[in-house]
């Protein structure tokens, strides 16, 4: 413990007394420290001020009557705010528990140990480095950087701690176990640094616990950077779940003193009886918005998806778009690539050439198929998402969105990638497999628009040359020229004239590849998506032939984009002859499987 330091002023806890308090170790002179035998007996000080203590021992040395946080080991003055909050949770009379620590040392903990007063928050601070001692606590497990592994370690503390001593503490203490299990930066090793921190926790006495699990990744290149910022991670997590109790308060606090540098926060999951109302989608949402975490992933279930699990030795078959709303087209896009992209589809071709058709397709059960949303887009006219504005976030157009595409049964990927080289150098991160994103025309033609890449020193070379190291698969969907009545499709598309030539070459290497397969009675030039929310605004049913069924039947029920049942409006028709969508009878279309 260090010989000196300088705490922030708060309440006094009762039966703490003023040696938990910031003033005795602030250089209060002796004869000043001698009024403390005058302060109120223990069962008087509930609720008794700092800083009222400071001004009556006097604030000599004190910077406008505060005292500040102020470690005297130089290496942890960065962190003042994390001593100030570890500080503030031991001097809480109510909270009281245990930490179990493995793979990082006992960092965590150690903040505790540092700043005083720890013997009235620590119950028992453990570290079971070795896999039989863990097992026999903990239970027997194959892997042991896991959620479950966390979970169990949660749950062993929490009640061996609240058992022990709910008889004596139990009425008037709030019990809590907090525990980390991580794999940090090996010595001579390239190794994935990342691991699980939870707390499992009573809001109040008596009453039952909730709990918080987060997943996190360590960004910095040495185990001793990141043992300290994972302790910070932990004060931080700790604090702000007794104090903030918002979940979305809490989820910023994480953070606090941490850059994206360090620390990359991509899952947290909260549970619980004060946390039954939150929505794991809007948690993710935030994380991406914050910059806590480039992307998030969801299963069709719409639970977020730890990317290490979700992608690792998997194929990716991509679709990037707004889907406001997800339509016939999207679909189609989609089974036209995975009739290429998947084994079985060309076979009989290649073996006509003498080829191996499994050098040249993946199998569809070893790929993830996922639609990802980006927060920003590459369009001139900038992000086109309908839940974000000037005026903040409408939460309620994000979750109908995320509700239509996981009724699909995709994975569904929420990033702050504008850039293809990000979202592939994402991917890749997880995966050494074949990884395929599907486009339109559209989206090809800006991806080679020179304007989006004036920030970058190499330019549009520079994005494509760091882009075509990842060894992916651009594949174009075809449109129609409706002026021309020409079908357009990757080996005749037209990008701005100066960068023709890089497009060609492109193009002929093999990373882009025309889709082949498609529905004709699909092809449409412009924004499908927008077409469908036209229709529904005017109150005609064209919108019906261009959506997927449970698509349609959320827009119905729902009333979204302003619809109308027939019986309320009786509509115009809003395309003209020989514009208007597919039509397969008088029901709305069913998605293909990609399959």
């Amino acid at each position: 413990m260090p010989a000196s330091f300088r705490i922030s002023c708060g309440t006094i806890a009762p039966g703490r007394g003023l040696d938990r308090c910031a003033a005795h170790r602030v250089g209060v002179p002796a004869r000043r420290w001698a009024t403390t035998a005058l302060l109120p007996a223990r069962s008087a000080l509930a609720g008794f001020n700092c800083q009222s203590a400071v001004r009556r021992l006097g604030s000599r040395g004190v910077r406008g009557g505060q005292v500040r946080a102020q470690l005297a080991d130089a290496s942890d003055n960065a962190f003042t705010r994390t001593a100030q909050k570890a500080l503030e949770v031991n001097l809480h009379p109510e909270w009281y528990g245990t930490f179990a620590e493995i793979g990082a040392g006992q960092e965590v903990a150690r903040w505790f140990f540092r700043v005083g007063g720890a013997a009235g928050t620590i119950a028992k601070s453990v570290s079971a480095y070795d896999m039989t001692v863990s097992d026999s606590m903990y239970g027997a497990c194959e892997r042991y950087v896991t959620k479950e592994r966390l979970e169990a370690m949660l749950d062993y503390e929490y009640l061996q701690c609240s058992l022990t001593l709910k008889k004596d503490k139990g009425h008037e203490t709030q019990f809590f176990a907090f525990a980390d299990t991580v794999v940090a930066k090996a010595y001579k090793r390239d190794n994935e640094c990342h691991g699980w921190l939870g707390i499992k926790f009573q809001m109040k006495p008596m009453e039952e616990p909730c709990r918080i699990v987060i997943h996190c990744r360590m960004l910095e290149d040495n185990a001793t950077a990141q043992q300290v910022s994972l302790g910070v991670l932990g004060v931080n997590l700790i604090h702000s779940a007794f104090i903030e109790q918002d979940p979305f308060k809490i989820v910023n606090a994480l953070s606090d003193e941490l850059g994206p540098e360090k620390i990359e926060i991509d899952v947290v999951d909260f549970s619980g009886p004060r946390f039954e109302d939150v929505d794991d989608r809007l948690v993710a949402l935030r994380l991406v918005q914050n910059g806590q975490t480039d992307a998030a992933i969801f299963a069709g279930s719409g639970k977020p998806m730890i990317p290490q699990e979700a992608l690792r030795k998997m194929n990716v078959l991509l679709l990037r778009g707004r889907f406001k709303p997800f339509t016939l087209l999207h679909n189609d896009m989609l089974v036209g690539a995975a009739n290429q992209f998947f084994c079985n589809s060309f076979d009989e071709e290649l073996e006509e050439l003498g080829m191996d058709s499994k050098d040249y397709c993946v199998q569809r059960d070893d790929t993830q198929v996922i639609l990802e949303i980006t927060t920003k887009d590459m369009m001139e006219s900038g992000d086109l998402l309908d839940w974000t504005s000037e005026n903040g976030m409408d939460e309620s157009a994000f979750l109908q969105r995320m509700e239509a595409l996981n009724k699909l049964g995709y994975i569904v990927m929420l990033s702050g990638y504008q850039r293809y080289f990000q979202l592939a150098a994402y991917l890749r991160r997880y995966t050494n497999k074949a990884i395929c994103i599907t486009m339109g025309p559209s989206a090809l033609q800006e991806l080679f628009r020179e304007s989006h890449y004036r920030d970058l020193p190499g330019g549009i070379l520079e994005n494509f040359g760091r882009l075509l190291r990842y060894d992916l698969k651009l594949y174009m969907y075809p449109t129609v020229d409706t002026a021309a009545g020409k079908l357009i499709t990757a080996n005749n598309l037209k990008v701005e004239s100066e960068v023709q030539l890089l497009y060609d070459y492109i193009l002929k290497r093999g990373t882009i590849v025309p889709i082949t397969m498609y529905d004709e009675s699909l092809l449409s030039h412009g924004d499908v998506s927008k077409r469908v929310v036209e229709s529904i605004r005017a109150g005609t049913s064209d919108w019906e032939n261009l959506v997927p069924t449970s698509v349609a039947e959320q827009i119905r029920d729902q009333r979204l984009w302003g619809y109308r049942p027939p019986a309320e409006l009786k509509a115009p028709v809003l395309f003209k002859s020989g514009e208007k969508g597919p039509t397969n009878g008088s029901q709305p279309a069913e998605t293909k499987a990609v399959a």
